[in-house]
């Protein structure tokens, strides 16, 4: 057998300890940050405002506003198009700011999904 260093857990090198820290408070991070985020709340409107959608950052649909003008009972799917856009953009919304956040923690580095 070659004479290799034989490393037990709490005989780490140095750098390999630092990187477990560093590790541990970017998860200790993210985990803040996701339920901040989470906590938030995302609104985007369509057709000028004629229709509006509010999601949180769990991405449950909370609220949706319709303008009386635009109920045409003739036009149904003009103002269903319109909720399926302003939900579509305020969960957009919320998915650039949660990368947004993310990526700040990461230093840029894609973290694949990873569950912080």
């Amino acid at each position: 057998m070659g004479k290799g260093k034989g490393y037990s857990v709490g005989m780490m090198p140095g750098n390999m300890t630092n990187l477990m820290k560093q590790a541990q408070r970017m998860q200790k991070q993210m985990e803040e940050t996701t339920k901040e985020l989470e906590d938030k709340l995302y609104e985007s409107s369509v057709g000028g405002g004629v229709v509006t959608a509010k999601i949180s950052g769990k991405k449950e649909l909370m609220e949706i506003k319709i303008s009386p003008e635009v109920v045409d009972p003739e036009d149904i799917e003009t103002l269903e198009d319109l909720i399926i856009s302003a939900v579509n953009e305020a969960l957009r919304m919320q998915d650039k700011d949660y990368s947004d956040n993310m990526s700040k923690i990461s230093g840029g580095v894609n973290l694949g999904g990873l569950p912080f």
